[in-house]
């Protein structure tokens, strides 16, 4: 059984018999031709996100958001967890005690996952410390050359 909720307000119920007797064909990539009840229908994937299990489909020229969830999916979301969802993380600590060699943002600044923060020298080994998601940084809490103990605040998100 599947859970289909389109443009958020609208919830269907799809069964694997339903999904399986689908008649659709598809004619490029991301590009399908659908029969339904005798009609003709043209449907294109425009955006999608495997983790999330959402999709933008065009429909005879609408745009639909559209998130599908399986069995699992549910039971999952029965627990109260959140499907694909990560931590959102909104300050960035000093896992260890050590010495800021370089900061390589601003206040303000825009940065994406994985992007270098700034540089922690620690038992004489540098550690650039990543950005752990796409933001804007808020505030930093600390300059070049100084020194900082082990959790303390470096970095803050917006």
């Amino acid at each position: 059984m599947y859970k289909a909720k389109v443009n958020a307000s609208h919830n269907f119920d799809l069964s694997e018999d339903i999904v399986d007797s689908l008649d659709v064909i598809e004619t490029s990539v991301n590009n399908y031709h659908i029969i339904q009840d005798n009609i003709s229908i043209k449907a294109s994937i425009i955006e999608s996100d495997f983790n999330k299990k959402r999709y933008t489909v065009k429909v005879n020229n609408n745009d639909y958001d559209v998130v599908i969830n399986n069995l699992l999916d549910q039971q999952i979301e029965a627990l109260g967890f959140e499907i694909g969802a990560s931590k959102q993380i909104n300050d960035i600590k000093a896992p260890m005690p050590g010495l800021i060699l370089e900061i390589n943002v601003k206040e303000g600044q825009e940065v994406k996952e994985n992007e270098p923060l700034l540089i922690l020298e620690a038992m004489k080994m540098e550690n650039v410390l990543n950005s752990p998601r796409d933001g804007h940084i808020k505030t930093i809490a600390v300059n070049q050359g100084e020194t900082v103990d082990k959790n303390s605040l470096l970095i803050e998100f917006e």
